[in-house]
């Protein structure tokens, strides 16, 4: 007897396994429809949206999925607590139409598998215990974001390649938010040979942001008091103090500092007596596009002029830890 919730009331169709959504898959091949996706893990907001507009525009067919990896957590982090809102998060996604010469379209399936069924071998949080098949992109999870979640890129690459198999879509839609995400998923198409989608059509769309600060929409903006959501676009304002120093020529450390002035200049509004707003720099940081590895001073101009730089920071405020960047170039 099974014991999974009910599924929420949908127009869109629902598929929670893999052999029900490959018969939905194969109905669309048969029409030389092509279909593109956007993989999330839910408490969908309008950057998922901005996604999800794209691939109306530019497909026959657009799959969503829904899925709260366990293999992204480590034992410490917040799987547990992180949101799940699904019969909101359908609302959301059917309110969603595109017109596209004679016909509007909107979403045509979302993808909601259990744990069970992404992980037939079991998944433990913690990876010194997990068995089972694993996917790494070796030299380019370690940077970057990898630094401070070594874990985290394995599993990302496990998970999409499940992903990829299951929906073997056209096109798949990324947010450059999450860059390094998007960069080593692009590596991994093509290491992998993958065809569905070949890394071309892995697209990286730009960050979307609140128009009245430039905060890099989030799920996890969720966490944020009303205190804390007011110092969080600071990041953003730092990178782009950073941008704007790489622009005038000052070196990376000059560009650096830059940054590091902007959130020293936010973080009086944070102190002892409220935790929630205790602000902490994790990191600024220039990366080749290409390697992903951290630039020094000396080539990061030279590089700028042939391959794009990836200018990124993390930064906590309490116990949420928000991520942003600034590509220096052309990724596409």
């Amino acid at each position: 007897m099974s014991t999974a919730a009910p599924l929420p009331p949908s127009p869109i169709p629902l598929f929670t396994t893999v052999a029900s959504f490959r018969e939905w898959r194969a109905a669309a091949r048969r029409a030389d429809k092509s279909v593109g996706f956007v993989p999330t893990m839910g408490a969908l907001h309008d950057g998922h949206m901005s996604l999800v507009r794209r691939s109306l525009a530019e497909n026959d067919l657009t799959v969503l999925s829904i899925f709260v990896n366990p293999a992204q957590f480590a034992p410490h982090e917040d799987l547990a607590t992180y949101p799940r809102t699904l019969p909101r998060d359908l609302e959301i996604l059917a309110a969603q139409a595109v017109a596209v010469d004679s016909t509007t379209r909107g979403a045509s399936a979302v993808f909601l598998p259990s744990v069970q069924e992404m992980y037939p071998s079991g998944i433990a949080q913690d990876p010194r215990l997990q068995r089972g098949t694993f996917v790494e992109v070796a030299g380019y999870g370690a940077q970057m974001e990898g630094r401070s979640r070594p874990t985290f890129f394995r599993g990302v690459a496990t998970v999409v390649t499940k992903l990829f198999n299951a929906i073997e879509p056209t096109n798949a839609y990324f947010g450059q938010k999450d860059i390094q995400q998007c960069l080593v998923l692009k590596r991994l198409c093509a290491d992998l040979l993958l065809a569905h989608p070949d890394p071309a059509h892995l697209h990286i769309v730009p960050t979307a942001r609140d128009p009245a600060d430039g905060l890099a929409l989030s799920s996890r903006n969720a966490y944020l008091s009303p205190p804390a959501r007011k110092l969080a676009p600071a990041l953003y304002r730092a990178l782009q103090a950073a941008a704007d120093a790489w622009a005038a020529g000052e070196d990376k450390a000059a560009c650096v500092r830059r940054a590091e002035d902007v959130v020293a200049a936010s973080a009086p509004a944070s102190n002892a007596d409220s935790p929630d707003t205790h602000m902490r720099l994790d990191y600024i940081e220039f990366n080749d596009a290409d390697s992903l590895e951290p630039l020094d001073g000396a080539c990061c101009i030279a590089r700028a002029a042939s391959t794009p730089v990836v200018l990124s920071g993390a930064l906590w405020i309490g116990t949420t830890r928000l991520i942003d960047n600034i590509v220096l170039g052309d990724l596409r």
